[in-house]
């Protein structure tokens, strides 16, 4: 009697810590649900496709400089918008590459129109994968041209390291690093250095 009591007490417990298991899988798979999101981990830290393109890059500290430079040009908007959005995102690094005098000046009042000039100059209209882009590249004699957002034009090619390079209207190049981070509003291909279009005459 008294072993059977015992096994009794036992299976009583170990259903309960089932059940428990059971609604804790429950529960995360419902907030999964609830969100949508297929996660990506961009320098460490995750990005949520049910996020806009500015909840994911004010995610990550590594991008504080990118979010800061949207801000002052008052683009917040435009990167939270319906879009859809193609970003190249430059990190931190890549805008320490540009020299400390030459950001501060970027992030002035006065300057605030070069600054949605250089940003915008880093975005599609639409959502492009790196695939259409790649594509685009071997369809075109490896080589492509994009008219970005500000206007200008980006080209696309691609290396003998089989790397994405993004080139800008001065010659410049920027490596596409991190790829086909989805967005509620578009897509991030996160980039090393910071694109820059031509001066444009006003």
């Amino acid at each position: 009697m008294k072993n059977w009591f015992i096994f009794f007490f036992f299976s009583i417990n170990i259903g309960i810590l089932f059940a428990q298991n059971q609604s804790e899988k429950v529960n995360i798979v419902d907030s999964v649900k609830a969100k949508w999101a297929k996660i990506k981990i961009v320098n460490g830290i995750s990005m949520l496709s049910s996020n806009d393109i500015i909840e994911n890059i004010s995610s990550s500290p590594k991008y504080s400089i990118l979010l800061k430079a949207i801000e002052k040009a008052e683009l917040t908007e435009t990167f939270k918008s319906k879009g859809p959005i193609t970003f190249f995102a430059p990190d931190n690094d890549a805008f320490n590459k540009i020299g400390s005098a030459k950001l501060d000046s970027l992030l002035l009042p006065k300057n605030k129109y070069n600054l949605s000039y250089l940003l915008t100059y880093h975005a599609l209209s639409g959502r492009v994968s790196v695939r259409e882009i790649s594509r685009k590249i071997n369809s075109n004699n490896g080589e492509a041209s994009f008219t970005t957002i500000a206007g200008s034009k980006l080209t696309a090619k691609i290396d003998s390291n089989r790397n994405i390079v993004l080139i800008d209207e001065n010659g410049g190049k920027s490596i596409i690093n991190h790829f086909d981070i989805l967005q509620s509003n578009g897509i991030i291909h996160t980039v090393n250095a910071v694109l820059e279009p031509k001066a444009k005459e006003i």
